[in-house]
């Protein structure tokens, strides 16, 4: 009887050893995922916004090939070019 109890008790503390061993490694494996899932998230709104700069240039760069007027207006803002006739009058702020 008293070899039985022992025997109970060797398994009893086991399992529960097993059971604390395996709430441990899924509250573990919980906890990464959670971060990885944070991760990913941040990822995919990086790649939205990469995504957003990309069709933005491509607009950009499309309209540069194909509208003249669009292209000599830059021209004329970012280098201060102008046309024989014209004069470009600069004051400082």
């Amino acid at each position: 009887m008293l070899i039985r109890q022992i025997i109970v008790v060797v398994y009893l503390g086991l399992f529960l050893s097993l059971g604390a061993g395996s709430s441990m490694f899924f509250w573990q494996t919980r906890q990464e995922y959670n971060q990885l899932r944070l991760v990913e998230l941040a990822t995919q709104r990086r790649l939205q916004e990469a995504e957003e700069r990309l069709r933005d240039q491509e607009r950009l760069l499309h309209r540069l090939r194909t509208d003249p007027a669009y292209v000599e207006m830059k021209i004329r803002q970012r280098l201060g070019y102008a046309r024989p006739e014209e004069f470009i009058f600069r004051f400082e702020q």
